[in-house]
């Protein structure tokens, strides 16, 4: 069976630094009629269970610990069996919003996943928190982003745990040395693609955040 992409839309809220905002976060799930990854468990987990129409559920892969992405994570888990994964270095922000509760596995640089035959590389990209990653997926022709690139730039680097220049270097490094075809699905908004967004790194860089 082939693998595919199926795009959920979750709406809720962004709590940090002391503010909330409403959101809608963009939902990822990656697989075939058997099995699949969910990327980024945000705020609905009833939704996105229904969405998988009763394949088995793998992993719920975090992008970073940002509330609104890891808000349904546990209530997931719990519904499927999947373990929630995340990078260690976003711990401090998981802990707030979960502290009662640990990630059941930890990404690093480097690392591959797989679903469905399908494998995913994991790229650490740091910058919008530490821990960020995005997961490259070459046979789907796909990066998901989760916060670290949107159509039109890097995500926000104004609160907390965030850094500018980081994610400059990430975006890069780790991103725009992709194919330019790749697509890029992003944690909100609409998708784009790596050449779209790579001529304007220096505009970004003389914008700043």
């Amino acid at each position: 069976m082939t693998a595919r992409i199926d795009h959920l839309v979750t709406s809720g809220t962004f709590t940090l630094d002391g503010g909330e905002w409403d959101v809608d976060n963009n939902v990822w799930i990656v697989g075939d009629d058997t099995e699949a990854f969910v990327i980024d468990a945000a705020h609905d987990a009833a939704a996105i269970e229904a969405a998988l129409g009763g394949r088995a559920l793998r992993a719920i892969v975090s992008t970073h610990a940002h509330s609104d992405h890891i808000d349904a994570a546990p209530s997931l888990a719990e519904a499927t069996g999947a373990p929630v994964l995340l990078h260690r270095a976003d711990l401090p922000l998981w802990q707030q919003v979960h502290p009662d509760r640990l990630p059941d596995g930890y990404l690093a640089d480097g690392q591959v996943l797989e679903v469905a035959g399908v494998p995913f590389k994991v790229l650490h990209t740091p910058g919008h928190t530490p821990g960020a990653v995005c997961l490259y997926v070459p046979v789907l022709n796909t990066v998901f982003t989760g916060d670290t690139l949107f159509r039109g730039g890097p995500g926000a680097t104004g609160r907390s745990f965030s850094h500018f220049p980081t994610i400059v270097g990430s975006i890069r490094e780790k991103l725009l040395t992709l194919p330019p075809a790749t697509v890029v699905r992003t944690g909100h908004g609409d998708s784009t693609t790596v050449g779209a967004e790579s001529p304007h790194l220096d505009e970004w860089i003389v914008r700043g955040h």
